[in-house]
């Protein structure tokens, strides 16, 4: 670059003296330059929001920060998402006990841990979709689920009842049924956070949760077969079809 090509650099934005005029006209490259500044001056400047308009939207701000000065606790929501599982769950208790709701012939100490264990993978699924963190581990979660579907497949009394398909027929309606309300209730509360995979996974294991417990204790199959098809499967699917439903709802906000 030459003495003259710095003295241009320098003086964008200004009158050229004649002797840089001159330069320029003689210069592709100062000239390229001049006139590339040029264009980016005859930009028209972004349109700023009218008066009015931003005064209304301070108003509304204002409203809102009075009527909400401090944040909803997130664990709140989770208590009420908890609470409408403990809820249905009581319910699907009631619905089923005409027809026996202790079926279940694994050793009763197995049963209750199995019950125990599903209660925590319902919590900790509402936990995981509610809190207010960005990143979740994809790695633990599948860790978890993992060990709560071997847990029940293999805790299971080895018992076969009925034929496969057979039971495998009315313990999949039977889940899905008892799993409906307590995934549209996650799915309710997954709309007032910004979108996230893993999130929506969560909520729908939390949610079949209530199926997977329910079912855990009434069905008197307990071959690893039948529980891996009928249990397991139905509750797995429902995490699928969480994510699949969340991703086309829309987000009534985008908090984190």
């Amino acid at each position: 670059m030459s003495p003259e090509c710095s003295r241009v650099l320098d003086s964008l934005g200004q009158a050229l003296p004649p002797e840089l005029a001159a330069h320029v006209a003689s210069c592709a490259e100062c000239r390229a330059l001049v006139e590339g500044f040029g264009a980016l001056e005859d930009v028209a400047p972004a349109p700023t929001m009218a008066e009015p308009a931003v005064q209304r939207v301070r108003t509304l701000t204002q409203e809102e920060l009075a009527a909400h000065p401090k944040p909803t606790p997130w664990w709140r929501e989770v208590l009420v998402l908890v609470g409408v599982y403990v809820g249905l769950t009581a319910l699907g208790a009631l619905a089923l006990t005409p027809l026996g709701l202790m079926l279940n012939s694994a050793p009763p100490g197995v049963v209750a841990g199995l019950a125990v264990l599903v209660l925590l993978a319902m919590v900790g699924g509402a936990v995981v979709a509610l809190a207010p963190v960005r990143h979740v581990a994809w790695s633990l979660m599948g860790t978890c689920t993992a060990v709560v579907a071997l847990s029940v497949v293999l805790g299971g009394s080895g018992l076969a009842v009925k034929s496969f398909l057979a039971g495998a027929i009315g313990c999949m309606r039977t889940h899905m049924l008892l799993s409906a309300l307590p995934l549209l209730a996650a799915l309710v509360m997954l709309r007032r956070s910004a979108y996230h995979p893993a999130r929506a996974v969560a909520a729908g294991l939390s949610a079949g949760a209530v199926g997977l417990l329910l079912l855990h204790v009434h069905c008197p199959d307990g071959s690893a077969a039948h529980l891996a098809a009928s249990h397991v499967g139905p509750w797995l699917l429902l995490g699928g079809l969480a994510l699949l439903v969340r991703s086309r709802m829309p987000t009534s906000n985008h908090a984190p």
